[in-house]
């Protein structure tokens, strides 16, 4: 397995998170196009479970990195959801061996909702997609700018 600590030089796939404490939103790229999209929103608290369903998307996709949405607020200052998220890319790292990075997640949400009402999904509808949305900007805002990630 890859040592863990290197950001990621193998080009593959890659699986990216939107963590948050009711859901997190999953999506999947290509180092190679540079694309990502939104794959799947992962519910529920219990921890088992999702980790669980994490191993399941890694068996699937065996992706080379993980990257993780790194929350703060407007002025770039850490608040409790950044440590948080610190935290479930220190484990998703523990657990399976993976490159794991964060990157920041500033304005992902707002971002992920404009872009589902341009495609005519609007109030409640966003909902069910809004988390997978976001993790799709998180990973493209990786692939845009590789150097951006920082090493869980």
């Amino acid at each position: 397995m890859p040592d863990g600590d290197a950001a990621p030089t193998a080009r593959g796939t890659l699986l990216a998170f939107d963590f948050g404490t009711k859901r997190i939103g999953v999506a999947v790229g290509n180092s190679i196009s540079g694309t990502a999209q939104p794959l799947t929103t992962l519910h529920g608290e219990q921890n088992d479970q999702r980790f669980a369903a994490i191993a399941a998307l890694i068996q699937e996709w065996q992706p080379v990195a993980l990257i993780v949405g790194l929350p703060s607020n407007d002025d770039g200052t850490p608040h409790e959801m950044t440590r948080l998220c610190r935290r479930f890319a220190q484990r998703l790292k523990g657990r399976f061996g993976l490159p794991t990075l964060l990157v920041d997640e500033r304005y992902t949400s707002a971002t992920a909702s404009s872009c589902l009402s341009e495609a005519g999904i609007c109030g409640i509808k966003q909902k069910a997609l809004l988390d997978q949305v976001a993790a799709q900007q998180i990973l493209q805002a990786y692939f845009n700018e590789p150097s951006s990630g920082l090493a869980a």
